[in-house]
């Protein structure tokens, strides 16, 4: 086949010609682009990420400060007379503000520990600027009724990644840092009263169904807490003669062996209302209502042992209201193989076939500030987190005590299930079971009281000295 005569000239090839690598060019100037914002998302990502690492890192300092704060019961000191103050919250030595240095510094930013955070306490809507709580002030004038812990935490020289390749810092280090402030409050309603806002009661969850007489054994002939919700002898007993810090035993106010709380004449025995002296408080069983949770299966054998034993978030022990929780004299928990003791052995790990109890440094007669030591059947020990006698913040044998107002008349008589008044709450620390009775050796930690008529709708937490997270400042 012959070629055509006559061609005509390829216009459209030559142009296509003259683009050839313009796709090219395109595609490069584009990765640029890409790589500009992956540099931005990336490190902008990991500068939010630091900020949210910082905030739980000043959260969980701050909340810690605020439990040593609850524990050591120096908010049961509200004029700081024994000047327990100072041991607990004096500086960046003292306990809480450890407490909070050393949890801040175990929440790392951006794969490392923040530089030690900075640590203030004050009172109330007084704010917390100051590092040192025994002071004095101002800010301090309400510190017993509402100790405010604030931590700020900052980490410098933030790592970053992609933007170093466009050499817009001298290295994989920034000058970019992130800090983050949170504050923690603690509450004892003991001197609320006063305020402005009157009383405002307290309502604590896991409350063991132990209902003690208000009287105070240390201080023998007064009460723990006053009608007005005051702590009667405030202050602590290793500095000075105040309830907290007490050791003293308490037993169940009924006949060792009979099948219940009453006699068969109907009336309380041995005691209406219950006994104290210098060494003795006696209790009487509370209605337990619903099932409670977290029941070990050694003290599962009836609702009193569960709430003993677990955490009964159903019963509520209503604080401050008249006549508003039930005892329950239809059992007798006392006694050596009672529920109370069998149910206590094993929240406490207290018998030898649970390996061994908890301890306070110090005995019976506990150091202050207080300072609770692993026992062998800690489960954090058996765990292999702590050894036996290390110190550690948490533990179950801190438990909670309703307080129960009886009068001058007592209980009224032939009523199995009557009704009492919650006056405040005792924090204690099970030292022993006396394997003898059954009775229960205990340290006051702290007190709340919430008087005998409180109106204002109560303060919900899992302490009788509840602690949470404010708004920061």
């Amino acid at each position: 086949m012959l070629p055509p005569l006559i061609r005509r000239a390829r216009k459209r090839a030559q142009l296509r010609s003259r683009e050839r690598g313009f796709t090219m060019a395109l595609v490069a100037g584009s990765l640029v682009a890409i790589i500009a914002m992956a540099a931005l998302s990336i490190d902008v990502g990991t500068l939010y990420q630091a900020k949210a690492e910082a905030q739980r890192s000043a959260d969980a300092a701050a909340l810690a400060a605020a439990r040593v704060i609850s524990l050591s019961g120096i908010t049961g000191d509200p004029t700081n007379a024994d000047g327990s103050w100072a041991t607990i919250c004096g500086g960046a030595s003292s306990p809480a503000s450890l407490a909070a240095i050393n949890v801040a510094q175990q929440n790392l930013i951006g794969g490392v520990p923040p530089s030690p955070p900075t640590v203030n306490y004050g009172a109330g809507s007084a704010g917390a600027s100051n590092p040192d709580c025994s002071s004095g002030g101002p800010n301090f004038a309400n510190f017993g009724v509402n100790p405010v812990v604030t931590v700020t935490v900052q980490r410098a020289n933030l790592p970053i990644f992609f933007a170093r390749i466009f050499s817009l810092f001298g290295s994989n280090f920034s000058s970019t840092s992130v800090s983050a402030t949170a504050s923690a409050e603690v509450y004892n309603p003991s001197q609320s009263g006063p305020l402005a806002s009157g009383m405002i009661p307290v309502q604590p969850r896991c409350v063991k169904p132990l209902i003690v007489a208000n009287n105070d054994p240390g201080n023998f002939g007064n009460p723990l807490v006053n009608a007005n919700g005051t702590t009667v002898s405030p202050g602590v007993y290793q500095l000075g003669s105040g309830v907290i810090g007490e050791t003293f035993t308490i037993g169940a106010d009924c006949k060792s062996g009979a099948p219940d709380c009453e006699t068969g004449d109907g009336n309380l025995f041995p005691d209406n209302p219950p006994k104290w002296n210098g060494t003795f408080l006696e209790y009487i069983p509370a209605v337990v209502n619903g099932t409670p949770g977290a029941v070990p299966a050694c003290s599962n054998a009836n609702p009193f042992q569960q709430a003993m034993g677990g955490c009964d978030q159903t019963t509520l022990y209503a604080c401050g209201q008249s006549l508003a929780t039930q005892a329950d004299l239809t059992i007798n928990p006392g006694g050596a193989t009672g529920d109370t003791s069998t149910a206590t052995q094993c929240l406490t790990h207290s018998a030898p076939t649970y390996g061994g109890a908890d301890s306070l440094a110090g005995g019976t007669t506990p150091d202050f500030p207080f300072q609770v030591k692993a026992g062998d059947g800690n489960p954090l020990k058996n765990a292999g987190l702590v050894d036996a006698n290390d110190i550690i913040t948490s533990s179950s044998s801190i438990v909670t005590l309703p307080i129960g107002y009886f009068g001058t008349t007592g209980l009224p008589t032939g009523v199995n299930q009557p009704f009492v008044t919650i006056a405040g709450y005792l924090q204690v620390f099970v030292q022993s079971i006396d394997p003898a009775n059954g009775n229960l050796v205990v340290t006051v930690l702290n007190v709340a009281g919430c008087g005998n008529a409180a109106t204002n709708p109560p303060v919900f937490g899992t302490s009788p000295v509840p602690v949470r997270l404010i708004k920061s400042p």
